[in-house]
């Protein structure tokens, strides 16, 4: 009959997945109708895209750390954030936070954080018995050493003269595993004999 019109029908979401059909209707001056359709999938190919929050990302050994956690956005709305991964504030070392958003498509969106756990204090070095130390010149000097709150080796140098009077020192050290080196020094003084008989 000639050149007749098309008339369409149905919408596609894209904002929503799923499957969506258009419907295209043609009618001749007899009345006659002929139809086609056409089908519409909408899909999500697209990860949630997940975003670690700022926070702390170092942490000094036997401390506290507390995870700031991330948040995730996706086309689809709202997701969810899965944090696997664990940090040992007791052991030095670098440790792997891991971040997972799965949207309803079944993308998987992830992010990491790098937490490390650093030792930076030095030990603690108690000098055990007299600081200062008094000998009396031309006596043997014994001393009484230092020890390391954990339990590292102390080292000691001095340069004490018993047989000189004057004021003298000995400096204990301590390195702990981290090369942190922590350091207290004893004053010895060297002094006259006082007794009456001058010996």
């Amino acid at each position: 009959s000639g050149t007749v019109t098309v008339v369409t029908s149905g919408t596609v979401d894209t904002d929503t997945v799923g499957s969506y059909t258009v419907t295209y209707t043609s009618t001749d001056a007899s009345g006659n109708t002929g139809t086609a359709t056409r089908t519409v999938t909408v899909v999500d190919t697209t990860a949630p895209v997940v975003t670690v929050t700022g926070g702390t990302d170092s942490v000094e050994l036997g401390g506290t750390w507390t995870d700031a956690g991330a948040t995730a956005t996706d086309l689809s709305g709202t997701v969810t954030v899965v944090t696997s991964g664990t940090v040992d504030t007791d052991t030095v070392g670098t440790y792997t936070i891991t971040y997972t958003s799965t949207d309803a498509s079944g993308n998987v969106g992830t992010a990491t954080r790098t937490v490390t756990v650093v030792d930076t204090t030095a030990p603690v070095v108690t000098i055990t018995g007299d600081n200062p130390a008094t000998v009396v010149v031309g006596s043997l000097y014994i001393d009484a050493g230092a020890t390391a709150d954990g339990g590292e080796t102390v080292s000691s140098t001095s340069d004490v003269d018993s047989s000189t009077i004057g004021t003298y020192s000995v400096v204990y050290a301590a390195t702990d595993a981290s090369g942190n080196v922590g350091t207290a020094t004893r004053t010895v003084n060297v002094v006259a004999d006082d007794d009456d008989d001058g010996t």
